[in-house]
């Protein structure tokens, strides 16, 4: 039986560091939205500060999310050639971690030229929860919370 305290065990498994971490820019992206949201309904400027930190601090942890996945790759499969879900999943990564970067875009270009948010950002937000929701979707399968992996 595995240690779940054993923290060399964990930093050192050649896949943990991606399943723990891809939580962040999921969890940080759906806030971000729910505050955009709150902000267009309420016309807080706080919901709006909340939702650009958000987006921000999310895009910037793709990127770690993005390297530890490609290690995982290397690591369990020697860099073999993807197909299947698991191809699928790295394509709908990356994409997701484009939408990701620019819906941060559309809210920062807004902020520095001190205009209004495009109403187009929230079809793109919506799009990007949607890309992410399924990209997660597809990792459960490969980690096996999701069924057999």
């Amino acid at each position: 039986m595995v240690n779940p305290f054993d923290l060399k065990a964990a930093v050192l498994a050649k896949h943990a560091q991606h399943v723990v971490l891809i939580h962040f820019p999921i969890a940080l992206f759906i806030s971000a939205v729910a505050f955009d949201l709150l902000a267009q309904w309420k016309k807080g400027r706080s919901f709006a500060d909340a939702a650009y930190y958000n987006l921000l601090v999310a895009a910037i942890s793709t990127l770690p999310v993005l390297a530890t996945g490609l290690l995982a790759w290397q690591f369990q499969l020697e860099g073999q050639k993807l197909k299947g879900i698991l191809l699928k999943h790295l394509i709908l990564a990356c994409v997701s971690t484009v939408v990701i970067w620019l819906v941060w875009w559309v809210h920062f270009r807004a902020r520095r030229r001190n205009q209004a948010l495009p109403s187009y950002r929230l079809a793109l937000e919506f799009l990007g929860v949607g890309l992410v929701a399924l990209t997660g979707h597809l990792g459960g399968f490969l980690s096996g919370v999701n069924g057999p992996g």
